[in-house]
């Protein structure tokens, strides 16, 4: 299944020749969905999925996305919810920059996944740093085709269809259901007292003992297999020469809540072999989690990203009211059709800010 994206750079707009919807080659094997992906250079990008209809405008905010001299005209929730309505999934691409509207879409449940464009350190830590704060998080690959010297499924989603024929929309149920591991090649396989990758593995009150299988198979060579709990490596394996193949068992007591996700990649996993593309991105994988619920529902809760999430919905804010351009009022009709722009472009902020303060007052958490 291949995502061809339209999007707009500056006053280019590109592939507005392809209508939204599938095509299929290769006997149906392969899937060709044109949807698209909208953007702003500071509250963030948005890939939006299965569209049927355009959500306007593609992109705005002025430079290097929208048009030179263009004006903040709507917001990412905005974008995500009008693909929501047509049944579409929305992404979070190369989370988390730009950073400025993200954390308020995971506030209020409007990403579907986020995708992880390269194996760097920082960005693999703003993924668990929202995982451990209690938010299910589906993880997809992206390639980022901007040129030619990027081959298309570079970086690729592999998703678990279970009991269903291949389609597009199945492929994206099972997105929707974590049921995920991206990939530069390797494939990944991942248990948890047989939960599989996406699943949510109950535990009786006082938790107990889980057996957790991890498993890498690579054409080009892979170096590290590692198991990862809450953000740390509590198990690896490492061929430091280079293999095709990496095993992995680990016994693991659990007491609480929690996740594990299965990585591989090159030597102390982030040194990697890298491909000759323009990103100089490197061979690894990682799947989505799976979460253990001990003695009740599954949630997790971490004060420093909360409080890190407000800080970004703060920041938004502060743009929107002090630096963003406008139309003069009453110069335009905007798509929301309401009289009131700032407070349509500040409702999914302060709706994030709510959520996350409804989140502590239900915790007993001061705020």
């Amino acid at each position: 299944m291949v995502s061809l994206l339209q999007s707009q750079w500056g006053h280019l707009f590109t592939n507005t020749e392809d209508a939204l919807g599938a095509t299929t080659t290769n006997g149906g094997r392969t899937i060709v969905y044109t949807s698209q992906e909208n953007r702003q250079h500071l509250l963030g990008h948005l890939t939006l999925l299965g569209l049927k209809q355009p959500v306007m405008p593609w992109c705005s905010d002025g430079p290097a996305e929208a048009e030179l001299g263009g004006t903040l005209e709507t917001t990412m929730a905005h974008w995500a919810d009008a693909c929501r309505a047509q049944g579409g999934t929305v992404v979070l691409p190369h989370l988390p920059n730009p950073n400025g509207e993200p954390a308020a879409l995971i506030a209020t449940g409007r990403a579907d996944a986020v995708e992880m464009i390269d194996a760097s350190q920082y960005k693999h830590q703003e993924y668990y740093r929202y995982l451990n704060n209690g938010y299910r998080l589906p993880l997809v690959g992206g390639t980022d085709k901007m040129s030619s010297d990027v081959p298309v499924g570079l970086y690729r989603t592999y998703a678990h269809i279970r009991d269903e024929e291949w389609s597009y929309d199945a492929w994206c149920r099972a997105v929707r259901a974590g049921r995920t591991f991206l990939s530069a090649g390797p494939i990944l396989r991942f248990s948890v007292e047989g939960a599989e990758i996406g699943d949510t593995l109950e535990l009786p009150a006082g938790g107990g003992t889980v057996e957790i299988v991890a498993e890498a198979e690579s054409i080009l060579p892979i170096h590290t297999l590692e198991i990862v709990q809450n953000g740390v490596v509590i198990a690896r394996t490492e061929e430091s020469a280079g293999t095709r193949k990496l095993t992995l068992r680990a016994s693991v007591k659990v007491g609480a809540n929690c996740w594990f996700a299965a990585r591989c990649g090159g030597p102390r996993y982030y040194d990697m072999l890298k491909f000759l593309d323009c990103w100089g991105r490197g061979m690894f994988a990682h799947t989505s989690p799976i979460y253990v619920a001990v003695g009740g529902a599954w949630q997790m809760f971490d004060p420093a990203t909360t409080q890190y999430m407000l800080t970004l919905i703060d920041g938004s804010l502060a743009y929107i009211r002090n630096t963003a351009a406008y139309d003069a009022p009453e110069s335009v009709t905007h798509h929301h059709g309401e009289s009131d722009h700032t407070a349509f472009l500040e409702r999914p902020f302060h709706e994030a800010a709510a959520a996350l303060h409804r989140r502590m007052h239900a915790l007993g958490i001061p705020h």
